[in-house]
């Protein structure tokens, strides 16, 4: 049920209490933002979630190091370049971002957080970050979210912000954020960054058992191309600004603050499904009925992520042999005569078996809408979950034959 004091708000990052941002560029990119800022004016706690990816790029590697300690008094976090498959380079270039803006602001070092976007494999132009950290430094903002959420962007075609407000004993509480991504986008995290901030009062123990289930049904339940990244991070800090008393486990004002936190990561995940690279269409996949919510995630994801349905999707095509094809792929168990298929609430297949070119054709005009919810039941259970996913254009491979040039 819907907490009713928890509204929608204007604003992202900087939108709770004691927390400024900025945005400027530095030169890794070519006359655009590409250096944000995030201060909390107050010691906060962290948690954190990274790429599971193998392959990780140095500053996630030092994020993981200094999550453990669980304090939060700022990020710095470029965009252009990914420090990533650097070497001990990479790693001492991350550390002087992250001393750098310790200084400035007089706190400790393992405080400061450090986060990376961009190609992977060259080394971070970390005289010219060094110089734009000062710069982004002198013109902080408590307004400054809107250019630090442009400067962590990539191929993304606009900003993705998001903030809500509720109250927490008479308190207004505010949780704000911002995030980057736009391709590289698979479960398990994305090519993507996220910075959240809220003026709650939150124990870092309990904010990590908190953010994760989170992030598993938003970040971890969108899919534009099925690729894992190497930079993956996402942060949340609490600062304790609103003067509301601190969290504690089982309570209500904690339902309270999980649900308001979860609206605003899902709102985040659906900016970066919905600007996908090359998207055109934004993509609902659910599928119910089978055996454990596991088996429905599986088989949503292998629809979600499969090319040959996705193409289909950007040419408004019912094709539903290639869902079919996919579900079967995706190592979940279940009987394809029970299997139904429904497009935006159009059944194109039942039991297994097509319903006709007419439905395929009603269903193909629902189709050319921007979104579209396509619906699987397996008919095998109770299990069910749901993946949003992007259609699959020219346009993706336009932009990723080019990414480097």
């Amino acid at each position: 049920m819907k907490h009713p004091t928890i509204r929608d708000i204007p604003g992202g990052i900087t939108a709770a209490k004691a927390i400024r941002a900025s945005g400027v560029f530095c030169g890794i990119k070519k006359a655009k933002l590409d250096l944000a800022l995030v201060v909390s004016d107050r010691p906060a706690t962290v948690a954190g979630v990274t790429t599971v990816n193998r392959v990780k790029a140095a500053p996630v590697l030092l994020c993981e190091r200094q999550l453990k300690a669980g304090r939060f008094s700022a990020a710095v976090a470029n965009s252009g370049n990914a420090n990533a498959c650097t070497g001990p380079q990479g790693a001492r270039d991350a550390e002087a971002m992250r001393d750098r803006l310790a200084r400035l602001i007089g706190r400790p070092a393992s405080e400061v957080f450090v986060a990376s976007t961009g190609v992977i494999g060259r080394r971070l132009p970390i005289s010219k970050v060094l110089t734009g950290i000062p710069e982004a430094f002198r013109v902080l903002s408590p307004k400054g979210g809107k250019a630090s959420a442009q400067a962590i962007m990539t191929t993304d075609t606009y900003p993705k912000e998001a903030a809500v407000s509720f109250e927490l004993e008479g308190k207004r509480v505010v949780i704000g954020g911002m995030a980057k991504g736009s391709g590289m986008i698979a479960p398990n995290l994305a090519t993507m960054l996220c910075f959240v901030g809220t003026d709650a009062a939150v124990p870092a123990a309990l904010l990590r058992r908190t953010l994760r289930p989170a992030v598993r049904h938003t970040f971890n339940a969108i899919t534009v191309d099925g690729c894992m990244s190497t930079n993956d991070t996402v942060l949340l800090f609490a600062n304790g600004g609103a003067g509301a008393p601190p969290l504690r486990a089982g309570t209500s004002n904690l339902a309270v603050f999980e649900e308001a936190l979860h609206r605003v990561l899902s709102g985040l995940a659906r900016l970066i499904a919905k600007d996908g690279e090359g998207a055109t269409k934004l993509i609902r996949v659910a599928v119910r009925g089978s055996r454990t919510a596991n088996d429905a995630r599986l088989a949503a994801t292998a629809v979600a992520n499969s090319p040959l349905v996705k193409t289909a999707f950007f040419g408004e095509d019912c094709n539903w042999g290639r869902i079919m094809a996919a579900l079967g792929g995706s190592g979940v168990r279940f009987d394809p005569a029970h299997v139904d298929i429904l497009l935006d609430g159009i059944a194109v297949v039942r039991r297994g078996i097509g319903l006709g070119e007419e439905k395929e054709r009603r269903a193909g005009v629902r189709m050319r809408r921007p979104e579209f919810t396509l619906t699987i039941d397996l008919h095998g259970g109770g299990g069910e979950a749901a993946i949003l996913t992007s259609d699959l254009s020219e346009e993706y491979v336009r932009i990723n034959a080019g990414y480097r040039s």
